[in-house]
């Protein structure tokens, strides 16, 4: 690491652990974050990826129940599912934990008790919705209706999608429960708020701060964040509930029947993920280089319908912890915490036309994509085609066509005749010969490709980065054709030159496609004639908890050979006849994908 390096931690939202993921799930908080964070680790900044499953709330009672088994074996379950699929899909992890260990329960009671301290968090009573079958309590989330504002029919209970209000259970019209249909009961209990209107000053400032410069946020998190400034409202963070974290007050923790609403202890994780990880890495106090320091950046990746929680309640909630807000305060006691640098937010991935959706069939989940496709082909097609700015639609044509004409015709078929024409020819990379003005110009494109793909890829511009990327390579494909050194059998010197020009290029583009091609860029790195790992790869691995259960992480040692920058490739290394990097699809596959889909 360069002594100018950056501490950036990337936070990628937290998986809710009652089902297994699929692709419109990974294409907003995962694949985006990871290629993010092997470019900054290749661009020799000091990363710390940290995330987890979110386990606690209704939604996974209400699951355990239909399956007959308790919340926290539900939990387990999917944790490790979950897990697996990250695991699949190359995630570089520095730690992918959960939200029921004991470190996440007391650092979430040390956030809480903080803002309680500072008076930013306050008892009030409230009409709470019941089910009236099962006397449990309903989420706001899964109570629907028509929003009293804009007249949407689908608005949940705590917001309405269409005109992006805050709302409340009461205020619907005609509310009905999303798990039985019947009519929530509404009574009266006590609870605890977070006082966001305490914060609307000093949000207020933090996100117009964001709407200029190099680190301004999209337009899209923006303009929703700061509207929502416009009616803020207290926010509820506790629930009638048995399955969730304790209330850390005196004459509540014990009540086995309140605990801290889901939402309130996920967003913390970011943070209780950062002190486990220092802990697991022998240095407890190395979490502060990420969350105090001034210097230091922070990403938040996730769905736009997490942009509420990230980029106005958990700038509050650190912003009141470290005594900032309305009512002043001091710093708890792990001391003032940085806000989001970016809150990188996706839009929606549909499938053939249809939302995602895992009880109406229409869905291909993770582990199931992986069994049959490459996992870099659904990298690159999140990559160029997936949700970045605006809603986009999967579909199975336009999957094979990226896959055959993008990936195999132009980035598969530069390695594989640049390499087999070497390796057939010479054995080994060729020494050069003279360049001439088009051996230089391709060479130096390639060079300045870092300068551009690095520019796109530290805005989290993930479409305009690969395309550029791939841009050198069709340059690259383009020269070899124009050079056609397979005619020059009677100028070996000029051959030498044409094919060292060529492998020079594919080891940079090597490079340049390693954060969104990972596993494919391993093989390149081998057929030139690299040892070992080029860049890291995560590793599943059960750990243990004092007081607690073991559990299953996902970590890894990302300190590889992959850097950012182009590096000389090196004469004499021999070369083989290479295989090639991807397979290309049938067409058939369109058919049968649909297929699948109508059958199940």
């Amino acid at each position: 690491m360069s002594s100018s390096s950056r501490h950036i931690l990337t936070a990628p939202a937290w998986p809710y652990a009652n089902g297994p993921r699929h692709i419109g799930h990974v294409s907003g908080f995962a694949l985006p974050a990871d290629m993010f964070s092997r470019y900054q680790r290749m661009a020799g900044n000091k990363v710390l990826m940290v995330s987890g499953t979110d386990e606690h709330g209704t939604p996974i009672q209400v699951q355990a129940d239909k399956e007959g088994v308790t919340a926290r074996e539900l939990a387990d379950r999917y944790n490790n599912v979950i897990a697996e699929d990250l695991h699949g899909l190359g995630m570089t992890y520095d730690l992918f934990t959960r939200t029921t260990t004991l470190n996440h329960y007391a650092i979430v009671q040390e956030v809480f008790k903080g803002l309680y301290d500072n008076g930013y968090i306050f008892p009030t009573r409230t009409m709470g919705a019941i089910s009236p079958s099962t006397g449990r309590t309903l989420p706001d989330r899964y109570i629907e209706g028509t929003c009293p504002i804009c007249g949407y029919d689908g608005a949940r209970g705590d917001q309405c999608d269409n005109c992006g209000n805050q709302l409340d259970p009461i205020d619907l019209i005609n509310p009905v429960s999303r798990i039985n249909g019947e009519k929530p009961k509404f009574v009266e209990t006590e609870h605890f708020m977070l006082d966001l209107p305490a914060f609307t000053e000093v949000l207020g400032r933090y996100l117009r701060g964001k709407q200029n410069g190099a680190l301004a946020w999209r337009p899209n998190v923006l303009k929703f964040a700061l509207n929502l400034l416009d009616d803020i409202q207290p926010r509820a963070i506790s629930r009638d509930l048995d399955w969730g974290v304790p209330i850390p007050l005196d004459g509540w923790r014990d009540n086995p029947a309140k605990k801290l609403y889901v939402w309130f202890d996920a967003v913390v994780g970011y943070f209780s993920a950062s002190v486990e990880w220092a802990r697991r890495s022998g240095d407890p106090e190395a979490w502060r280089a990420w969350w105090q320091d001034p210097d230091a950046l922070s990403y938040y990746f996730m769905g736009k319908d997490n942009i509420v929680f990230h980029a106005e309640i958990w700038p509050a909630m650190l912003l009141g912890y470290g005594g900032q807000g309305d009512k002043g305060g001091k710093p708890g006691s792990m001391g003032a915490l940085n806000t989001p640098t970016e809150v990188v937010s996706s839009e929606f991935l549909t499938m053939e036309g249809k939302k995602f959706s895992s009880s109406r069939n229409v869905v291909i989940y993770v582990k199931d994509f992986l069994e049959r496709y490459d996992v870099d082909a659904l990298r690159y097609y999140v990559a160029v085609a997936g949700p970045e700015n605006n809603d986009t639609d999967f579909t199975w044509s336009e999957f094979v066509r990226r896959n055959n004409d993008e990936l195999v015709a132009a980035w598969g078929n530069l390695v594989n005749r640049s390499v087999n024409l070497a390796a057939k020819n010479f054995g080994a990379i060729p020494e050069p010969g003279d360049l001439n003005d088009a051996d230089r110009a391709l060479m130096e494109r390639s060079r300045n490709g870092f300068a551009a793909v690095g520019a796109e890829l530290e805005r989290s511009r993930f479409k305009n980065a690969i395309t550029e990327a791939l841009d050198v390579v069709r340059d690259a494909n383009r020269y070899l054709s124009d050079q056609a050194p397979w005619k020059l059998k009677d100028d070996p010197a000029r051959v030498q030159s044409i094919l060292h020009t060529a492998l020079q290029v594919v080891d940079d583009a090597k490079s340049l496609l390693t954060p969104f091609l990972p596993n494919s860029s391993q093989k390149v790195y081998e057929l030139l004639g690299g040892e070992g790992v080029w860049s890291g790869m995560p590793r599943l691995e059960t750990v243990s908890e004092e007081g607690g259960p073991d559990y299953t992480v996902l970590t890894g040692d990302y300190d590889t050979a992959a850097r950012w920058e182009s590096t000389p490739i090196k004469p004499g290394v021999p070369l083989a006849k290479p295989t090639p990097l991807f397979k290309k699809l049938d067409t058939s596959v369109v058919d049968e994908e649909l297929a699948r889909l109508e059958a199940e």
